[in-house]
């Protein structure tokens, strides 16, 4: 059975690439482009990992994985960060967050990432 996941970016641009990388080996349930999305279509789908960007409208990646967190214990969520977020990095690992990329994304960072967060 495939790793089932949830792809959150407020930019759709990343939010393909990231489909790119993904599409052959995991199956996407679902895309959000806000926090506000990302909580409800967790709960929705109930994925086995979340790629969260931080920095989005509404509601932002580290109150989204509070809140997805707080709900489930086991929720695995990797933060997608730009370079120099080291602050909002803290933040996101306090808030429950399993591990982060760093944009721009290349696909052997990202898949490495997911490995390192989902039990084989």
């Amino acid at each position: 059975m495939s790793t089932r996941v949830l792809i959150v970016d407020d930019s759709e641009f990343m939010r393909s690439l990231l489909r790119e990388i993904l599409a052959e080996d995991y199956e996407i349930v679902g895309e959000a482009e806000n926090g506000v999305e990302a909580v409800e279509l967790y709960e929705e789908h109930d994925p086995d990992l979340v790629m969260m960007d931080i920095v989005m409208p509404i509601r932002d990646g580290i109150e989204a994985t509070t809140a997805i967190t707080a709900g489930d214990a086991d929720a695995r969520v990797i933060m997608c960060t730009s370079v120099g977020q080291e602050e909002k990095m803290k933040m996101a690992v306090k808030a429950g967050a399993s591990g982060y990329i760093t944009k721009p994304f290349q696909k052997p960072s990202v898949l490495q990432a997911i490995d390192d967060v989902v039990p084989a």
